[in-house]
C-alpha cells in the first residue's frame, strides 16, 4: 500500500531555515501530484506547496511563496520542502500528501494518502 513518510521538523528560531522530507513508497507517482499541508493549533488546514512529480512544476500558497521551495527527487521517490525565513507563524504539524488528478492542488479532501506528519515550531 501507499506509505508517505515525513521527517525533518524541529525547534527553529524565526529567521532560521529547515528541509522537510517525504519518502513515498507503494506504487509510481509519476502522474501524480505531491502537495505539502500544515495544521497549527485551533486553525483549520491549508495548503502550503504541491508539485506535479513528472513535470516539476510547482504552486504555492501566498504565505509562503518566495520563502519556500518545493522539489522532488525521483530515484529516491522523495518530495521536499525547503523552509526559508521562517516564522512564528510557520508553526504546525507539516504533511505531504499525495493524488492522481492534476486538479486542485490546495484541496486536501481530493488527496487519497497522508504521511503522519512532522512538527515545526518556530521560536520568535
Amino acid at each position: 500500500q501507499v506509505q508517505l513518510v515525513e521527517s525533518g521538523g524541529g525547534l527553529v528560531q524565526a529567521g532560521g531555515s529547515l528541509r522537510l522530507s517525504c519518502a513515498a513508497s507503494g506504487r509510481t507517482f509519476s502522474n501524480d501530484v505531491m502537495g505539502w499541508f500544515r495544521q497549527a493549533p485551533g486553525k483549520e488546514g491549508e495548503f502550503v506547496a504541491g508539485i506535479r512529480w513528472n513535470l516539476g512544476t510547482t504552486g504555492y500558497a501566498d504565505s509562503v511563496r518566495g520563502r519556500f521551495t518545493i522539489s522532488r527527487e525521483t530515484a529516491k521517490n522523495t518530495v521536499y520542502l525547503e523552509m526559508n525565513n521562517l516564522k512564528p507563524e510557520d508553526t504546525a504539524v507539516y504533511y505531504c500528501a499525495t493524488k492522481s488528478s492534476v486538479s486542485g492542488w490546495s484541496l486536501p479532501d481530493l488527496y487519497h494518502h497522508w504521511g503522519q506528519g512532522t512538527q515545526v515550531t518556530v521560536s520568535s
